[in-house]
């Protein structure tokens, strides 16, 4: 009877509780240029009429029927909304790791929900319409993406790894942090220590909702254990994990800083690597080979040293962080020299989101060209996430993903952390160029 009333409740809600904020009809904008992210050059004067939600057309031609609104965002430049590969939007760090382990164990599902939704907000209005979340305990990654997807919500599109797949103590085990008896389960969810409990949790997270699959092959820099760039699964272990997420048509992103751990997932099959701080010479020729992506997360170790610097990690931790700091710049310029698929990707959340837009000034300070940097966290990411079809570039027939930032990014990259536009799917979530109305007019 109670299952019955709770639907006949959830049925008598008004329509619109569940429903996404509606585009305007027709919308035009302008400014004093777009970025072609399928060329890297930038075209001028821009115009883009927006339609149901949808790119119509852009060029001059762009009108729209008479009388359609027009946003004219001056001296800017327009882009396809921002992706981030790699995110972790559930949270973020406080001041005090001890309290921050507490409450981790202390906070509820709805709490650890509630959390999330101004860290949605701030990634959405940082610019950055879609992302890929790469861990989550709970399946609070999950509901947020749904929440956000109906319209409950204002945040980015969200692709979700949920709990990310490692070895027993290795760096997707959280239960390494504890001694033993102290958590009612000594591992994560993730844990497994065979290619076949491997297959079986890729197959427990894609019934729980997983888009792709997130591994962890190497140590990593933020878990309480002292190495930092050891493969942790073996070859077998991340060939059947690869095989069971392609034969279910998901993608793989591989946490990986060691080149032997690298080597391991791209022999695999994995999509990306992600991190990838000690990458060799061999390692780097094989992701170039095999075509796999490199999101190199150079703001996440810029985010850990900055706690580091102020004392706010465990001395382990800054030991691995300095550690990983001195090569990693050195792997990401290779890996633009070599000629492997660099993507955007930022691991936020182990600093605060909305700084998302840093990573592109740390891509060009590594030696990548402002078009590239762009290119990657629009055209680059929408292949590497499977979604080139409606996202990434602004062309009649996709989503109206766009942001404006304040004149030319290809002059001044850190431009991309001044947007002051965001529309999703239509829907403008950020104009601060708008006009306001005087007191006396309301």
């Amino acid at each position: 009877m109670r299952h019955a009333l709770l639907l006949t409740s959830l049925l008598a809600l008004p329509a619109s509780a569940a429903e996404p904020p509606r585009p305007p009809k027709a919308l035009v904008l302008k400014a004093s240029r777009l970025f072609d992210a399928k060329t890297g050059k930038l075209v001028s004067p821009a115009q883009l009429l927006v339609v149901d939600g949808k790119i119509s057309a852009v060029g001059p031609s762009a009108t729209g029927p008479l009388g359609t609104e027009v946003v004219d965002l001056g001296d800017a430049t327009l882009l396809p909304g921002f992706m981030d590969a790699h995110t972790h939007i559930t949270g973020e760090p406080g001041d005090d790791w001890r309290q921050d382990v507490l409450d981790d164990l202390q906070r509820t599902v709805p709490e650890q929900t509630l959390d999330a939704l101004p860290l949605a907000r701030a990634t959405l209005m940082a610019g950055f319409t879609t992302v890929r979340n790469l861990g989550a305990s709970d399946f609070v990654d999950v509901g947020l993406r749904n929440g956000i997807r109906r319209g409950l919500t204002v945040g980015p599109r969200i692709l979700t790894a949920t709990t990310g797949l490692g070895s027993t103590g290795g760096h997707c085990d959280a239960g390494n942090s504890f001694r033993k008896g102290v958590l009612a389960e000594e591992s994560s969810r993730g844990v497994a220590n065979s290619p076949e409990a491997f297959r079986a949790k890729v197959r427990e997270n894609l019934k729980y909702g997983a888009d792709l699959i997130k591994v962890c092959a190497t140590g990593g820099v933020l878990s309480r254990n002292e190495d930092v760039g050891s493969p942790q699964l073996t070859q077998a272990e991340l060939d059947a994990i690869v095989d069971e997420a392609h034969a279910r048509g998901r993608k793989v992103a591989a946490h990986a800083h060691g080149a032997e751990g690298v080597k391991r997932a791209v022999r695999a099959g994995v999509d990306s690597i992600e991190h990838g701080s000690f990458l060799d010479d061999e390692a780097l020729a094989l992701m170039k080979k095999q075509g796999t992506y490199y999101v190199p997360t150079a703001l996440a170790l810029k985010g850990v040293m900055e706690r580091a610097d102020k004392g706010l990690l465990p001395p382990e931790n800054v030991l691995k962080a300095r550690t990983a700091s001195s090569k990693h710049r050195e792997s990401i310029r290779k890996a633009i020299a070599t000629g492997v698929k660099v993507a955007f990707g930022t691991d936020a959340g182990v600093f605060s989101h909305g700084r998302n837009a840093e990573e592109f000034g740390l891509l060009v300070d590594a030696g990548m060209k402002p078009a590239d940097a762009l290119r990657a966290a629009t055209a680059v990411n929408a292949e590497l996430l499977g979604v080139q079809e409606s996202l990434g570039t602004l062309e009649p027939g996709k989503l109206a993903d766009v942001v404006a930032v304040p004149g030319d990014p290809l002059q001044d990259i850190r431009r991309t952390q001044q947007v002051f536009f965001v529309m999703k799917e239509g829907v403008v979530y950020r104009n601060d160029r708008a006009p306001v109305a005087s007191p006396a007019a309301r």
